[in-house]
């Protein structure tokens, strides 16, 4: 049958709670500043509602659990129900596993014949709650039960009666404690003022309550069937009318018929509810109870603390499924494998700009002492670490990502901070590969592409892998070696040095290109310009430098700190549609300045040689030593291009080769 086109011939919408005309609400302009009372039912409504209830053996494992968690009011089962329910509760009370101030509380429907044997699987715990219910809304009155209000009223007092008898004399036997919850079943389909009158009857009958020793009336959503302002004014119009009100605990029990649970239980504490019943993930009957851990979170990430303790949530998450024999989406709130993560390119961005923001606003914290190291963070409400995670999941990469999240993943596994530019051009990579494979890229995914991208390796990647250098200062005057540069550094910041600022420098390269070793050298004002104009007059390839930037990456002790550098190169004379036409990155990263420099125009160059032929190398004097023994006799006669003769006496007078500072490829 389809949906029909006019809803209102057959469903009729909520009443109106009977207000004053003039009646201001007070829940709407109230704000929740203390955490209620907590009872977890997981044992019984959650139990109640599986397909496979748990056993006595898988319900003490949950319960250790509840407790550990921190709550001080569980309802353990409904021992008239069946022989295992009530052992249950006698385990753990003759076992001790009951601390001292944990209530256990059991559920007993408003029948003589059940009671009793619900009062005796109490005995001898140090403080119990009876949960007496009884449905009182219209249908069940009317159609379940065909009961009048009077009838409904007195089949409730009896009970209320004999709980109160049979109570007091378990009191007087084991010491046992008890306190009445009595549960208005459908309260949020039944009118106010039945449930007003009802309430009030109930209290008297006890007769006992008082600020000490307080009743609490349980206000069951059974169904949810309106929205949750409804369910606030219900719970704001009970409270407000019920007789000794400071004598009385208001206990919100929402279900989520329609999907808004929380939202109701956050209501009704603000209409005057004192105490929340649910389960751990909402689990129950139909759609469920309301969703502890949500709701305590919720309240946590505005500060407000709840009592409870989920800094271990994933394991208590995946406790609670296993008893269960549950699972829940990905993006269940707070438990969900995927509540933390961000795939889509704006999000990331935010994310990842948040996050250096706040560190930077903590490490002022950190270094004046003044201050909060609060959390405000671009959509994410609250710190995962608190609840035991990392930061691993925040940022997940896709095709749908954008640059900042590879460069978040970088940052991360890394400790590469990339300018802007280059996670433009990275993500590029990233996009290419994720959309080819058809899958997320993971971190270890990244790494292994922004390493081949940018051929960091300690072995040969691309065309060209430099494994160790030499740094000679010349002579301006008559550009020649004058010693070797033994430990040449400059500042990270400055990659080009100025001629006034530079010093004049001869590279010599040990290079590998198309897996051939050979030699190549340049000189110019620096490193760079030097390495540069090695590749330009060795290999025949010119580069231009466009942007650069540089990274001080800190380790545990100065000793292991590093340096990153970025370099956007570009080809001269390239042409537009040519495979190497365009601006690319470079990176190098090592403990000494001036190699991570080589390294990154290195890096670059790989990206812009395309298919290039190189020419071959050239012939290079290299002057041999000649020993004392007469050896290279051959090169006694050889007449130099002095036009004098090499002698013995004047080879010996010759100065030994260099002493030069190789650095290896790392």
């Amino acid at each position: 049958m389809p949906m029909l086109t006019d809803p209102s011939k057959k469903y009729l919408p909520y009443t109106a709670v009977p207000f004053p005309a003039d009646y201001i609400r007070q829940w709407p302009n109230r704000r929740t500043t203390v955490a209620p009372t907590w009872l977890s039912t997981d044992l019984r409504d959650g139990n109640q509602a599986l397909v496979n209830p748990m056993s006595n053996t898988t319900k003490l494992e949950l319960f250790r659990e509840i407790v550990r968690c921190g709550f001080k009011q569980i309802e353990v089962a409904y021992p008239s129900a069946s022989d295992q329910e009530f052992q249950f509760v006698r385990s753990i009370i003759e076992n001790g596993e009951v601390p001292d101030d944990v209530s256990l509380q059991i559920i007993t429907p408003a029948r003589p014949d059940l009671i009793k044997r619900s009062i005796d699987s109490l005995a001898g715990t140090r403080h119990a709650i009876i949960h007496l219910y009884n449905a009182v809304s219209p249908v069940f009155r009317e159609v379940v039960f065909r009961n009048t209000k009077e009838q409904t009223i007195e089949l409730t007092l009896n009970a209320v009666k004999l709980v109160k008898k049979l109570t007091e004399e378990e009191t007087a036997r084991s010491g046992t404690h008890f306190t009445l919850n009595y549960c208005l079943e459908t309260f949020s389909q039944t009118e106010a003022e039945f449930a007003v009158e009802l309430g009030n009857r109930v209290l008297e009958t006890w007769g006992k309550a008082t600020p000490n020793d307080k009743i609490m009336f349980n206000l069951a959503a059974t169904v949810e069937c309106a929205p949750s302002n409804y369910y606030a004014d219900m719970v704001e119009y009970f409270s407000t009318h019920i007789n000794q009100r400071d004598s009385v605990i208001i206990s919100i029990h929402p279900h989520n018929d329609r999907g808004t649970a929380v939202a109701a239980a956050e209501l009704g504490l603000l209409a005057g509810g004192d105490r929340i019943e649910g389960c751990l993930l909402g689990n129950g009957e139909r759609t469920g109870n309301v969703d502890l851990i949500t709701l305590a979170l919720n309240m946590y990430s505005q500060g407000v603390s709840p009592g409870l303790d989920f800094s271990r949530l994933a394991e208590t998450v995946a406790l609670v499924c296993r008893c269960n024999e549950m699972e829940i989406p990905v993006r269940y709130p707070y438990a969900g494998q995927l509540v933390f993560s961000a795939f889509a390119g704006t999000h990331q961005d935010a994310i990842k700009k948040g996050l250096d923001a706040q560190a930077t606003r903590w490490a002022q914290v950190d270094r004046s002492g003044k201050g909060i190291k609060y959390w405000a963070m671009p959509y994410i409400p609250l710190d995962p670490k608190d609840l035991g995670y990392g930061y691993e999941n925040l940022i997940r990469v896709s095709s749908q990502s954008g640059k900042a999240g590879a460069a978040y993943v970088i940052k991360q596994t890394m400790a590469l901070d990339l300018p802007r530019k280059m996670q433009v051009t990275f993500y590029k990579v990233v996009q290419e590969k994720s959309e080819r494979i058809g899958k997320e890229m993971t971190a270890p995914l990244i790494m292994t592409a922004f390493k081949q991208a940018y051929c960091l390796d300690s072995k040969p990647i691309g065309r060209l892998f430099l494994h160790s250098y030499r740094l000679f200062p010349l002579s301006p005057s008559s550009r020649e070696p004058s010693s070797p540069v033994s430990d040449y550094s400059d500042d990270p910041q400055t990659l080009i040095q100025s001629e006034d600022a530079g010093s004049l420098l001869r590279f010599e390269g040990d290079l590998s290109v198309d897996g051939i070793r050979r030699t190549v050298r340049g000189d110019g004002l620096g490193p760079v310009l030097a390495i540069l104009e090695a590749l330009r007059t060795d290999l025949n390839l010119e580069l231009n430098i466009c942007e650069s930037a540089a990274q001080t990456i800190n380790a545990d002790s100065p000793s292991h700190t590093k340096t990153a550098t970025f370099i956007e190169m570009s080809l001269a004379g390239a042409l537009p549609g040519e495979p190497s036409f365009g601006n690319v990155w470079g990176v190098g990263v090592s403990s000494d300045v001036s190699t991570s420099k080589c390294r990154a125009v290195v890096s670059a160059a790989n990206q812009l040689v395309g298919g290039r032929e190189f020419p071959r190398p050239r012939n290079v004097f290299s002057p041999h030593t000649i020993s004392e023994a007469g050896g290279d006799n051959w090169l006694q006669e050889v007449k130099l291009r002095t036009g004098r003769l090499l002698s013995r006496s004047a080879e010996r007078e010759r100065p030994d080769s260099l002493n030069i500072k190789t650095r290896a490829q790392t």
